[in-house]
């Protein structure tokens, strides 16, 4: 089943749950393990008699449907607000800070993965290994089947979709996986994807609505998005009033006009989109849409160039409150500088009430104007300050994709960090000397050119430094020798002065790769304080161990 819930891993240590955490970006998630212990269906014990050392367990928490309307039913009865869909409520209720509030919602949890396994031997299947965990206690859907060929799958397919509204929870697929984990292993991943693993989604759920009226929204990088706002009509588990038509020629394209009634869609959580309208219903008054030729934000004007689809703001992150508030929210994000605590209705309320115009405002916010602002209480505050303090200590990559430059997500920030080395050596890069850069054409490196050639991105790029936000600069790839490629490298433990980013964008810009997992393919794990079952495993494989200093030391071409 592809259940519609919030992925977790759960690590347990000799048979004790010792560790729950969320997904996050792949490699930093929430810690979530005291939340995670008041779900009755995970063991906080495995059962057996020869447990392994350590097992990652991974699968989803998710809300049962009749859970869902009783958790509803107390809201509606407290004065609270209701839950859109079950997922909201599960996700809502894991990331609470008082486990109190967890314990007392019905969460459920089943396993679908397995992150690592030591001291035991791993099962040669998929379907072996689900059959273990539920041995060990460990909840797995019964819903699932090991089938051949396309036929087999698609049969499985349709009967589950038969029988999807009477399942006791939701989904809004199936899953289809290699069976045998050692072609699992061969066909490997291709960026965050598996490729022994497929969604199959259900067809998205379609409901009829009028269009009320049309307006346009404008995005981070100042993107005007026609947006229709229609009579609320519930679909794809939620109550729906808006909608997205993409841009001016898709409204075009589909003929959307104020007055029709409209086919929506939602799939998953996907945004709502309007398919078509139907001819038969179109009123003789039904108005055209008109862009407008100025920002309903900033009342700067909007342009189009002749290359593209989408009409942008021209204000700025300086003028356009919109454009101020999306770059903020992205600057902040878990991907970016991570700010925790820092969410989309402070950052709203730091603007409209002035306080930020840019990113380099918020390193200058005080304890008094965070407690002032509505639902904020004393301790949120210093948490959001103490969390302020924890960003300034960052990487190049994540520093550059900070900047919201368009065009330029996480892939690209690293490839610029990794190949010049120094934030200097970006800014000053010509649109010729970016084309040398892996995966970077004529569009990305133009747009880099055109941001740095703005003095108020370069005066935000001072100010950040003048604020005390650092990152490790290096040389960049082509002038570092790649004096560790080949080299596999696991890193545990807090070192003093590197923090775990720094340390792996290091190795990776002298050629080296850091994995997760210690294996007999490891040359070097890199141990700190608190290192755990790692350090262990790697002293146990006879496998070099580094401090900070012996890190450093590699970086050099010094011998170990």
């Amino acid at each position: 089943m592809k259940f519609d819930g919030l992925a977790i891993s759960l690590r347990y240590e000799n048979g004790s749950l010792v560790q729950a955490a969320t997904r996050g970006d792949g490699m930093t998630g929430e810690n979530v393990t005291a939340n995670i212990k008041t779900i009755r269906a995970i063991p906080l014990k495995l059962y057996g008699a020869h447990l392994p050392t350590v097992l990652e367990v991974r699968g989803e928490v998710l809300m049962f449907k009749d859970d869902f309307i009783k958790l509803n039913a107390r809201q509606v009865a407290a004065g609270a607000k209701e839950f859109a869909n079950p997922r909201n409520a599960a996700a809502g209720s894991l990331r609470q800070l008082d486990s109190k509030i967890t314990a007392q919602r019905s969460l459920r949890f089943f396993a679908y993965g397995i992150g690592a396994l030591e001291g035991a031997t791993m099962p040669p299947s998929h379907s072996a290994l689900l059959d273990w965990y539920g041995t060990l206690g460990v909840p797995v859907c019964k819903e699932r089947e090991i089938v051949k060929g396309a036929r087999g799958l698609l049969d499985f397919y349709q009967r589950i979709a038969d029988k999807r509204s009477s399942l006791p929870y939701e989904i809004d697929g199936v899953v289809y996986k290699v069976n045998r984990l050692d072609q699992q292993q061969h066909l490997g991943f291709v960026s965050r994807a598996p490729r022994f693993a497929l969604a199959h989604k259900f067809p998205a759920q379609e409901a009829l609505t009028t269009v009320q009226g049309i307006e346009v929204q404008v995005g981070r990088t100042g993107a005007i998005t026609p947006v229709a706002r229609l009579a609320p009509v519930f679909v794809g588990g939620v109550t729906v009033t808006n909608a997205t038509l993409h841009n001016e020629d898709e409204v075009r394209r589909k003929d959307i006009r104020i007055g029709d009634t409209v086919i929506v869609r939602r799939a998953g959580d996907v945004i709502p989109e309007v398919v078509a309208f139907v001819p038969e219903s179109r009123p003789v008054d039904a108005a055209e849409f008109v862009m407008p030729t100025v920002c309903p934000v900033c009342g700067s004007d909007i342009v189009r160039l002749e290359d593209e689809a989408v009409a942008r703001c021209s204000g700025g992150w300086i003028k356009c409150a919109a454009q101020r508030k999306g770059g903020l929210q992205h600057f902040v994000s878990r991907r970016a500088l991570d700010v925790e605590g820092l969410g989309e209705q402070l950052i709203d309320q730091l603007v409209d009430k002035r306080v930020v115009t840019t990113a380099a405002d918020l390193y200058k916010l005080g304890f008094t104007a965070l407690a002032e602002l509505d639902r904020m209480a004393d301790k949120s505050a210093q948490n959001v300050l103490n969390a302020l303090e924890k960003s300034k200590s960052t990487t190049l990559a994540r520093f550059i994709y900070a900047l919201g430059i368009r065009h330029v997500g996480e892939a690209t920030a690293k490839e610029l960090a990794n190949y010049f080395g120094k934030m200097d050596s970006v800014m000053e890069a010509s649109a010729e000397q970016l084309l040398d850069v892996p995966d970077i054409g004529p569009v990305v490196a133009n747009t880099i050119v055109a941001y740095f050639n703005d003095p108020l991105n370069v005066e935000l790029v001072a100010q950040l430094r003048a604020a005390g936000v650092t990152w490790e600069e290096g040389h960049g790839s082509d002038q570092i020798p790649q004096l560790l490629e080949g080299k596999l490298f696991v890193l545990t433990g807090t070192l003093p002065n590197l923090s775990r980013d720094a340390a792996k964008a290091l190795i990776e810009a002298a050629g080296g790769k850091v994995t997760g997992s210690v294996s007999k393919k490891t040359h070097y794990v890199v141990a700190g304080a608190e290192a755990g079952s790692k350090l262990a495993k790697a002293e146990e494989l006879g496998i070099t161990v580094l401090d900070e200093d012996g890190l450093r030391a590699l970086f050099s071409g010094e011998p170990v």
